[in-house]
C-alpha cells in the first residue's frame, strides 16, 4: 500500500528562489518538489505538494489529511511564531509531523526564534537549506514504515 505525505509550505515560500537569496538559496519551490518526488519514488511514498500564502488554507489542508496522510512535513514560514489555528490543526491531525526551515531560525532574529508549531513536530529540522525537506522525508519515511504482523 502506497503511503502519502503532505508537504505543506507557509506564505512567501512561492518566492524561494528569488526572495532574499542569501538566507534561502536559489533553489525554487518546484525544485524542492521535484526533489521529494524523486526521492519519496524510491521510498515508495507519494507525495502531496502545497503552498499557500493564507492560514486558513492551510489549517483546512492539514484536517483534511486525517485518516489520508501517512504524514507530514511542514514549512510553517512566517506562521511558525504566530499560528495557534496550525498548531491546534497538527495537534488535532493524527498523524507524525516534521518541522523543517531552510534558514537557522536560532541565528535570526528574536522573534523567529520560538516556533509554535515545534510543539505538535515529531521533529524540527532547521538551518541545513532546503536539503532539510529530504531528511524530513527521510525520517518520515521510518517513523511511518509498516511493521510486519
Amino acid at each position: 500500500m502506497t503511503r502519502t505525505i503532505l508537504v505543506l509550505n507557509g506564505p512567501n515560500l512561492n518566492l524561494l528562489g528569488t526572495r532574499e537569496p542569501e538566507i534561502y538559496g536559489s533553489e525554487t519551490l518546484a525544485d524542492v518538489e521535484a526533489m521529494l518526488r524523486a526521492r519519496g519514488a524510491g521510498l515508495g511514498l507519494d507525495i502531496d505538494f502545497r503552498q499557500s500564502n493564507s492560514e486558513g488554507e492551510l489549517v483546512t489542508w492539514i484536517q483534511e489529511g486525517r485518516g489520508r496522510m501517512a504524514g507530514g512535513i511542514i514549512n510553517p514560514a512566517g506562521y511558525t511564531t504566530t499560528s495557534v489555528a496550525i498548531l491546534d490543526a497538527l495537534l488535532a491531525c493524527g498523524y507524525p509531523v516534521v518541522e523543517v526551515h531552510i534558514s537557522n531560525i536560532h541565528q535570526r532574529e528574536a522573534f523567529r526564534q520560538t516556533s509554535l508549531v515545534s510543539k505538535a513536530a515529531r521533529g524540527v529540522i532547521c538551518g541545513l537549506g532546503t536539503q532539510g525537506y529530504a531528511l524530513a522525508l527521510d525520517a518520515l519515511a521510518q517513523m511511518t514504515a509498516e511493521v510486519p504482523d
